[in-house]
């Protein structure tokens, strides 16, 4: 296990002007994490951590993240070979929400084989509700590197 340690949260206004970082994790001890490009700034996917995954991130300078369908610890690019190298982790106001800087190393941060996991913008106004593609178009094929499932 990790020596790292965060700091035991303070009251509401000590944690608004504090610089010690004590992460707020929900009832199933997860934060909400937003990986975003450190060159353009595109979002390329939305994770979880746990405490665990968090120190690691820290300590590898790599992302890692908690899957909850797997229920396991998750080093993004693993099976992929398409890691995120962390530049830079913030925090918002009330510590219970992470975005990291990254390169994304490799053909892409999705599953689906594109770059970016935010591929489809919802169509406003529309009734019903629709999507559209961002004209981001495939990087790599899912089933070559994760198998076909």
């Amino acid at each position: 296990m990790s020596s790292l340690e965060f700091t035991p949260r303070p009251d509401k206004k000590e944690l608004d002007e504090s610089l010690a970082f004590s992460p707020k994790f929900d009832a199933d001890g997860l934060i909400a994490a937003m990986a975003i490009d450190s060159e353009t700034n595109e979002p390329l996917m939305l994770a979880y951590m746990n405490e665990e995954s968090l120190k690691l991130t820290l300590e590898k300078g790599e992302a890692v993240y908690y899957s909850r369908s797997r229920q396991e610890i998750w080093h993004k690019g693993a099976t992929s070979g398409h890691t995120q190298k962390v530049h830079e982790i913030r925090t918002d106001c009330d510590q219970d929400a992470l975005i990291l800087v990254v390169t994304q190393q490799g053909a892409g941060a999705c599953h689906t084989g594109r770059r970016s996991c935010f591929y489809r913008t919802i169509k406003l106004p529309s009734n019903p509700v629709e999507l559209a593609l961002n004209n981001e178009e495939k990087t790599f094929d899912p089933d070559a590197v994760y198998g076909t499932k």
